[in-house]
């Protein structure tokens, strides 16, 4: 009997590493895919898998590729609340120093369906620190399910959504605490996301790497032309 094959569709360059160093090496043979047009490549070619997992994936998967394969999609957050966009900004924003990685499956409703696993997650340090904390926490998850292969349980008690953040929502807040900047700045501190940003005259001031030492912030700004900005 030839090798369960496995797909692992992720977006950043973390998750690529990750996918290297501890998900290929897993048995069975292992697929990864970067964009809609190598997911939907996948589908076409009618090669069959066992799973396909979603490790951080930001477009819409249709109903032909979830009703074909057992997806798998990693959230953020310990279901049915915080269903839904942005969930990393959206529970530091809220004041949540922990979560869960919950593994669930990829059903029509945004993530509605039902639970294989949850794990805790801590949510110190910067976006990038805690999303590249996140895939080697999902790397972990995949082995295990790969080798149970456990039966999914519906989610239970009332939802909470959160709404996915628009670009304009990095400026940075006012009347804010030192330490509640801090947040804003670190929760938005990822490459391709939109950074923690002021306006000053033509410029857009984007920040980055806050430290926060009592009552003192510091940050690093990056100028960027009103042209040139995001």
């Amino acid at each position: 009997m030839s090798a369960p094959h496995y797909v692992v569709a992720a977006t950043h360059s973390w998750n690529r590493v990750v996918f290297e160093e501890a998900i290929r090496p897993l048995p069975g043979r292992w697929t990864f895919v970067s964009t809609t047009e190598q997911l939907e490549d996948f589908a076409a070619s009618g090669e069959r898998a066992r799973y396909v997992f979603f490790l951080h994936w930001s477009w819409w998967v249709p109903a032909a590729i979830t009703d074909a394969y057992e997806c798998v999609v990693f959230h953020m957050t310990d279901v049915p609340y915080g269903r839904g966009g942005s969930p990393l900004q959206n529970l530091i924003w809220r004041g949540h120093t922990k979560t869960k990685l919950t593994a669930l499956r990829m059903v029509e409703e945004l993530d509605a369906g039902p639970v294989y696993a949850k794990e805790p997650l801590a949510l110190d340090g910067t976006a990038r620190e805690i999303y590249e904390r996140a895939s080697r926490l999902a790397a972990k998850m995949i082995a295990w399910m790969t080798s149970a292969e456990p039966e999914p349980a519906p989610q239970t008690g009332e939802p909470t959504v959160f709404r996915r953040r628009r670009p304009e929502e990095s400026a940075l807040p006012e009347g804010e605490s030192a330490a509640r900047l801090y947040d804003f700045i670190r929760m938005l501190d990822a490459p391709g996301y939109p950074h923690a940003f002021v306006r000053s005259g033509g410029h857009r001031i984007e920040l980055t790497g806050a430290a926060l030492a009592g009552e003192v912030l510091t940050a690093k700004a990056t100028f960027v032309s009103v042209e040139g900005a995001r």
